[in-house]
């Protein structure tokens, strides 16, 4: 698959291929991220979406092929790309022995913005709570409301982000990803419900599983 990019690339795949507990996930893996941009990535269990992820973001190195940040080839690229990167992974980054305020604090925010950013997600009135009394689908807000932090990282790297959400807070955080993507931003996420996102583009990695070609499915991914 083909498409046309008329903005510079902001993340750049190169036949990659990751392994996980010495096995080879899948290989040959193609894909470029422009400004403004989103991309899905999709794959059954076992597929190797959390370890791309996971491997793109620098946490583990068992991978072959070539990863770019703005044209600059990892590890170097690495060290750019986490100044600009918001990634929010299974666990959130959520530190259950601090409040949502102080958590939120703790990445840099104000309080001011930590307290706007914790009712955009519905967090009014828990925001001194420690989180390990919260709910699972609280704790997930926690870490969500980063994304309504201003001045946000323009990368956005996130496994599974609405687990655990109820519908309105889908649609909230939703309109968040649109608005980031209008400006400028680039986003790519695994999720295994869907999303209402305008011009949001896929990467499957059963595409290229070990066992199958990738050839076949028409080189590399651009998307802009």
């Amino acid at each position: 698959m083909s498409v046309t990019n008329k903005s510079p690339a902001v993340l750049q795949v190169r036949d990659l291929a990751c392994e996980r507990d010495g096995r080879r996930l899948f290989e040959g893996l193609d894909f470029t991220l422009g400004a403004g941009a989103a991309i899905q990535v999709k794959g059954g269990n076992g597929a190797g979406k959390t370890t791309l992820l996971r491997t793109l973001i620098g946490s583990t190195s068992d991978y072959s092929g070539e990863i770019l940040w703005r044209g600059q080839v990892f590890p170097q690229g690495l060290r750019a790309m986490r100044e600009a990167l918001l990634y929010i992974g299974h666990r959130g980054g959520v530190r259950g022995g601090l409040t949502p305020l102080e958590n939120l604090t703790w990445y840099g925010a104000t309080k001011t913005s930590a307290l706007e950013a914790l009712e955009r997600v519905d967090l009014f009135g828990f925001e001194d709570s420690l989180c390990n009394s919260l709910s699972a689908g609280q704790n997930r807000r926690v870490a969500l409301a980063r994304m309504f932090l201003p001045q946000a990282p323009c990368l956005w790297i996130l496994d599974e982000p609405l687990t655990a959400l109820d519908v309105a807070g889908v649609a909230a955080l939703e309109k968040q990803m649109t608005t980031h993507l209008g400006g400028g931003g680039s986003l790519l996420l695994t999720s295994h419900q869907p999303l209402n996102i305008m011009g949001l583009n896929f990467v499957d990695l059963s595409d290229c599983l070990v066992e199958e070609s990738f050839s076949d499915t028409g080189g590399e991914h651009v998307f802009n």
